[in-house]
């Protein structure tokens, strides 16, 4: 008896995506390939704060306030929280055009430019597209198929059109977009102000120490141990402190004009044209408000849709059945046991032969034209 199974396989749809990002926790959490550097940013955090409150913080507790080592593990607790949430999160993808999507889109783009002669090179693909009295250029990205919308540009790196894309930041492991911008500006904030509390006291700490052993311990190891290891810290705290605190500047300096990196680069709205920024309010706290306090849109992507395939296997089972058993019914498994998780198809094959006239027996087998003959016992019989 052969028995077809039919199983079916559950696929999320984080395991079909395009591009080049790295999906963990079932489609959670979404990052960008190339995280070396990420690692090294929770690492120079997580050291030099572990410095600190392991030698300077101890000492500064007891000798000024127990407020500072708390109000630096807020600091930290913020600090590592936007920084994860900026890491993790989708920065706002924009999905790819299913083929029969860009098959429409090819033929709405031939119908508006007509044929092209061969050897001249066509027209660019861009629609025009009107925001508060301002006419703004909707490009065509070749990789996504898509018209992309206003603000949005393709990243080289994750190989995904982003919406309200600032630029990719190897420091966070992930591309800036509309999804995320506020935890990273809100990040580089916090790391500033960490960076900025740390390196200053721990100029306090080696004011008030004079490099000398407060605690009672080894005079002659741990003054030299807490100097070296003071010293790593207000290193580290200083070449951090111009390009965080610089960065944060720009940044603040973007979040007033309701502008982005990529637009500050390329000079959309600062070139020749002396265009101006249709996104902007005009007012430095509608454009905070906006970027920071607005609505944070949903995901587009479905990461964690999904999608089903069915894969057939067959199996040859044999059950052993008493000499009045039953065929088990299509509700029931090969054995007569009740199987509800799949569902199976019996097909029962009984080899039916087919005699022909060749492949009767020799008593049976009649020359053409010739008349059966009745036998001897066939006449016994009816008399």
């Amino acid at each position: 008896m052969s028995v077809m199974v039919a199983r079916k396989k559950v696929v999320r749809k984080w395991e079909k995506l395009p591009g080049r990002n790295t999906f963990c926790c079932d489609g959670r959490i979404m990052m960008a390939r190339q995280k070396g550097i990420f690692y090294l940013t929770l690492f120079l955090i997580l050291g030099t704060c572990a410095l600190f409150f392991a030698f300077e913080c101890r000492y500064l507790a007891v000798q000024l306030s127990p407020a500072i080592p708390v109000f630096a593990a807020v600091l930290f607790l913020f600090a590592m929280a936007t920084l994860l949430r900026t890491s993790f999160s989708d920065p706002g993808v924009i999905p790819r055009a299913l083929p029969d999507e860009a098959a429409f889109i090819e033929m709405e783009i031939e119908a508006t430019n007509g044929t092209v002669p061969q050897g001249q090179r066509p027209p660019p693909r861009i629609k025009n597209f009107q925001i508060n009295n301002q006419i703004v250029k909707l490009k065509y990205c070749y990789t996504c198929k898509i018209f992309r919308p206003p603000r949005a540009s393709h990243c080289s790196i994750c190989d995904n059109c982003v919406e309200r894309f600032d630029h990719h930041c190897p420091w966070v492991g992930n591309c800036v977009g509309k999804r995320n911008y506020r935890y990273f500006y809100l990040f580089i904030l916090s790391l500033s102000l960490l960076t900025i509390y740390i390196f200053t006291f721990n100029i306090v700490y080696v004011a008030l120490s004079e490099f000398g052993c407060r605690d009672g311990c080894n005079p002659k190891l741990f003054p030299v141990l807490n100097c070296v290891l003071t010293v790593l810290e207000v290193l580290i705290c200083f070449f951090t402190l111009w390009s965080v605190v610089g960065l944060t500047g720009f940044h603040t300096f973007l979040v007033a004009l309701n502008q982005t990196t990529n637009e500050d680069i390329k000079g959309s709205w600062t070139g020749k044209n002396r265009v101006q920024n249709p996104y902007s309010h005009g007012n430095i706290v509608k454009n905070c408000c906006e970027v920071l306090c607005g609505p944070l849109p949903p995901s587009v992507l479905d990461r964690r849709g999904i999608l089903q395939q069915e894969e057939s296997t067959a199996q040859e089972e044999t059950c052993a059945r008493g000499p009045g058993a039953q065929e088990p019914s299509s509700a029931q498994g090969p054995c007569g046991q009740p199987d509800e998780s799949i569902s199976t198809l019996f097909s029962l094959q009984v080899p039916v032969p087919s005699l022909s006239n060749t492949e009767m027996p020799e008593e049976k087998q009649l020359p053409a034209g010739e008349l059966p003959i009745p036998s001897q016992d066939t006449g016994q019989a009816e008399h």
